[in-house]
């Protein structure tokens, strides 16, 4: 049966759905009007660092407060959607209940976003579930986003590059300093991997980047096994009010 003709008849049994409020659209793996116009999607102005978005443009280079007093380890951190009450559903029924159908528009999303890194990128490296979790949860959601970006840019990918060297508790109730001690000395290079990250230039990959603390701690091992640079893409991002 032609592609065209098998997509036509799954749809007829089984219509596409909007990825956030489950309403039927014309496409699979998109969201209807009502969802789009409700989702923010992340852009310049930006701090050059960390990608908080800026509400007036400060210039070329600038940062936000936060990275001026503690710059971060890794370079820039790029990301699709303010994580938010719109967005919130759409990335938690990706990442905890088998949510799959948009992982290759939110690739897209995030191809488009991260384009300059990408371009410069050797690796991608998807940050990493501890075992347990993974055993519970059955996919790391990172780990299918950083394959779907790969295919879509090229750039190879390192499923297996981080490991989660201790279980660390939940961060939610958490401030930024309590996050950063909870995922302290918890990430580090998987046995016989360093080589390959002599010299290279990460992108770590993850689904939502809420303070910084455990993209942070990823990009400090990275680093110390040998990457030149780290930065970070995901599909959301906290966005705090000052």
């Amino acid at each position: 049966m032609p592609v065209r003709l098998a997509r036509l008849v799954i749809d007829a049994l089984l219509p596409p759905l909007c990825l956030s409020c489950q309403t039927e659209v014309a496409e699979p793996g998109s969201l209807c009007p009502k969802c789009w116009s409700a989702m923010v999607f992340l852009g310049d102005p930006a701090c050059s660092c960390c990608g908080l978005p800026f509400e007036l443009d400060p210039g070329e280079g600038a940062v936000c407060g936060a990275c001026a007093r503690r710059t971060p380890r890794f370079s820039r951190a790029r990301a699709v959607l303010r994580y938010d009450d719109a967005s919130k559903a759409l990335i938690l029924r990706f990442k905890h209940a088998d949510r799959l159908e948009g992982v290759g528009a939110f690739a897209r999303w995030m191809a488009r976003a991260g384009g300059t890194m990408l371009t410069e990128a050797d690796l991608l490296v998807p940050v990493p579930l501890h075992r347990w979790r993974l055993l519970s949860r059955r996919y790391n959601q990172a780990a299918l986003l950083a394959v779907a970006i790969g295919r879509l840019s090229g750039v190879a990918v390192e499923p297996g590059m981080l490991i989660r060297a201790r279980r660390t508790p939940p961060q939610g109730h958490l401030g930024h300093d309590a996050r950063a001690r909870n995922v302290a000395g918890a990430f580090k290079v998987a046995e016989g991997r360093r080589s390959r990250l002599d010299g290279r230039r990460v992108v770590l990959v993850d689904d939502v980047m809420t303070s910084g603390a455990t993209v942070d701690e990823c990009a400090r091992a990275l680093l110390k096994a040998g990457a030149v640079a780290v930065d970070v893409l995901t599909l959301g991002r906290v966005v705090r009010e000052s």
